[in-house]
């Protein structure tokens, strides 16, 4: 009997040696591309100073490059989602790399800053859907009651670049000229397009839906609630994140050269815990998102009461990186379990949530700056940020938790085989 071609196969490759050889693949040219994304994304916040200059602006009105960019996953995604609802995945992914193509050379190709930042809003478009599409595929792989490991595998490739790729990146941008860069980003997009050519199947267990599922999803309020819990608490990691060089240089009194070592240190505590959060949210209805949120509001009093010593600051750093990211997983299943009909929709919708975390933790921090209480202040600042989302996680999900929560699977005390398989989430009404 001949064995079926990959992608032609739909069945969900969930166990065995065989299966996890044909899986790996698949979740490699998944991260692949979100390592071009994240490396775009972070890359560009080290790189602001130099097109400024060449653009004759200044750094603030540079910024509006980056802002536009996170518009562009805010606003932009979700749209792009819904149009895109009926596409098969792969199709899908296909699609947004191209796209992504295009925004990155477009990017360096850019002659003055509209440019730039009409460039940055349509690359931007690209992040959310690629992770909520790109979350299907790798759940689809695992198989059903995965969505957290799955989530969190595709986010591997983010947390991979704010550890290697934006400081190289930025790095080369230094060297040879910003948009070098975005070069080096596309044509890692390219390959990671090649792989998802190459390795992901031609599946009809991928395929859309109707444009109605997608809208009905965003019709319920507990949808907006759970964005709001993830935009809220995890606002506190880019309170830290983007003060980093302050912390270290006005706070701790360092040289500047421990920057980097720095958000190395951050970025290996984000990758750890999105390691943890993936296998906490399938086991756990809860648990990655109050721990990772009660946790951090411990380590940010640590960092502002005690941030100067760099022997309390750094590991503090990792702390912050891996108690939030432990929490996004989490946030991915309730999305899922809120909206099944819509998981790359979800999916979307998650990703910008965190853009709005980014904007909320980023003025939190530059208010605490302005009202003169030091550079450690902005961990205050995040503090507050996430105890909010806390207390809105308290009075809205644990009180009207999804249907899949709500008859759990005892997976976490039962670690035997899932055989026959549990039904899949998607499938569920909510």
């Amino acid at each position: 009997m001949s064995t079926p071609r990959l992608d032609r196969d739909p069945r969900p490759l969930t166990a065995g040696t065989a299966a996890a050889r044909r899986t790996l693949p698949i979740l490699l040219a998944l991260a692949l591309g979100t390592f071009a994304i994240g490396s775009g994304e972070f890359g560009s916040n080290g790189i602001v100073q130099l097109f400024a200059r060449d653009f004759a602006v200044s750094v603030p009105e540079a910024t509006w490059a980056i802002t536009t960019y996170a518009l562009g996953v805010v606003i932009g995604s979700p749209i792009l989602t819904i149009l895109a609802a009926r596409l098969n995945r792969r199709t899908l992914l296909l699609g947004l790399v191209g796209l992504f193509l295009v925004g990155n050379l477009a990017s360096a190709a850019a002659t003055d800053l509209g440019m730039l930042t009409a460039a940055r809003f349509v690359t931007g478009t690209v992040q959310g859907a690629y992770f909520g599409a790109g979350a299907v595929v790798a759940a689809h792989a695992y198989g059903p009651g995965r969505e957290g490991k799955a989530f969190a595998t595709v986010m591997a490739g983010l947390t991979a670049a704010t550890i290697v790729g934006s400081p190289l990146g930025t790095y080369l941008g230094q060297r040879v000229g910003w948009q070098s860069l975005y070069l080096v980003v596309a044509v890692i997009g390219l390959a990671a397009g090649a792989a998802i050519l190459a390795r992901v199947p031609r599946s009809p267990a991928l395929d859309g839906g109707p444009i109605v599922h997608e809208l009905i999803a965003l019709r319920r309020p507990m949808v907006w609630a759970t964005i709001g819990v993830a935009a809220l608490g995890i606002s506190s990691i880019f309170a830290v994140y983007t003060f980093i060089g302050p912390y270290i240089t006005d706070a701790a009194r360092a040289d500047e050269s421990l920057i980097p070592v720095a958000l190395a240190v951050f970025g290996v505590g984000m990758a750890t815990g999105n390691w943890v959060g993936g296998r906490l949210a399938d086991r756990y209805p809860y648990r990655g998102l109050v721990i990772g949120y009660g946790a951090v509001l411990g380590i940010l009093a640590l960092i502002a009461l005690a941030g100067e010593h760099l022997l309390v600051l750094l590991p503090a750093l990792f702390g912050v990186g891996a108690t939030m990211m432990m929490a996004i997983p989490t946030i991915q299943v309730l999305l899922s379990g809120y909206g099944p009909q819509a998981p790359t929709l979800m999916g979307a919708l998650n990703l910008a949530s965190l853009n709005l975390a980014n904007a909320l933790g980023a003025v939190g921090g530059a208010l605490a700056l302005s009202l003169g209480w030091g550079a450690l202040s902005t961990a205050w600042a995040g503090l507050a940020l996430t105890a909010a989302g806390l207390i809105l996680f308290a009075l809205t999900v644990v009180r009207h938790p999804p249907v899949a929560i709500g008859r759990q699977r005892p997976a976490a005390r039962d670690p035997a085989p899932r055989d026959p398989a549990p039904p899949n989430r998607q499938g569920e009404q909510q």
